[in-house]
């Protein structure tokens, strides 16, 4: 067995471990309890406050997107990411030893130096934002924007909608964001599982069926009034606005907002999604047909 092979073995039992653990224990950093008391605190928002009143609870596509939901944020690990990122930072560090370099060496900031709060923002905005850039590309490229058609499926949106994604989309935002945090160095596991539930509440709300913009914080944080234009069918260009998954003061930074007027009733999905498949299996093989 080579070095890579052992890696990819290792990856697969030692997240297999992990997730069997995760089940079998409640700790503070367990990701999935954690996401299931996420969505039923956000379902029940929901419920409660409902923005589109005549939509059914358990709206068009609700069991899908769960399935989505956990089959990306679990599953899709033990398959393919967790291999593939250990593998790829072996890769790297294969590269740069030619060069007597380790990724380590290519730190540009140590953020365990700072203040917790002040790391924990640092790391925070750094993430946020190569996700922004990330977001743009997935509607610029045409070969991503096939990968990306998926999450734009979505005909009535729900906090679960949050996560319906095609399994090459946290390949490409894992692949963006590896080189910057590693020149970013000194956050802890810790660190990882505030700043992720952060953006995972913050992504959840801004799909869910609620009528919020927070106020002057709107400029600040992305909110559902502002991401459903996000997932309009009727663009004002070629590619979209509001790219924000967090932070939508990137948007007005660069100029990408658009909320033109209430969007609460307009047609979501994209131009000829009728034509798109609205099965899990169809949906995950329909960007290798082109």
């Amino acid at each position: 067995m080579n070095k890579y092979q052992e890696i990819i073995s290792n990856s697969y039992s030692g997240y297999f471990n992990y997730l069997k653990n995760e089940l079998l224990s409640l700790h503070v950093e367990n990701y999935f309890y954690g996401l299931i008391f996420i969505s039923l605190a956000v379902f029940i928002l929901e419920i409660l406050f409902p923005w589109r009143k005549n939509q059914p609870i358990i709206r068009k596509d609700f069991w899908l997107d769960i399935f989505y939901m956990f089959f990306n944020f679990f599953l899709l690990n033990l398959i393919v990411l967790i291999a593939l990122s250990n593998v790829t930072e072996q890769i790297l560090n294969d590269f740069l030893s030619k060069f007597n370099l380790k990724l380590a060496s290519l730190q540009i900031i140590d953020i365990s130096k700072y203040p917790k709060i002040v790391s924990l923002l640092l790391f925070f905005i750094v993430s946020d934002f190569i996700q922004w850039i990330t977001h743009r590309m997935l509607h610029r490229i045409p070969a991503l924007w096939n990968f990306h058609k998926v999450h734009h499926s979505v005909k009535e949106m729900g906090f679960a909608a949050h996560l319906r994604y095609h399994w090459m989309e946290p390949v490409i935002y894992k692949s963006m964001l590896y080189i910057p945090l590693a020149i970013v160095g000194g956050f802890s596991v810790k660190d990882v599982f505030i700043v992720h539930f952060f953006a995972i509440t913050i992504g959840h709300l801004n799909h869910a069926n609620l009528g919020w913009d927070y106020g002057f914080f709107k400029y600040i944080f992305n909110n559902p009034k502002m991401h459903i234009w996000h997932h309009s069918k009727e663009i004002p260009n070629k590619y979209g606005k509001n790219f924000a998954l967090t932070l939508s003061i990137w948007d007005y930074i660069f100029k990408t907002n658009y909320i033109p007027f209430d969007g609460k009733d307009i047609e979501l999905g994209f131009q000829n999604d009728e034509k798109f498949p609205t099965d899990f299996i169809h949906q995950e093989a329909y960007p290798l047909k082109f």
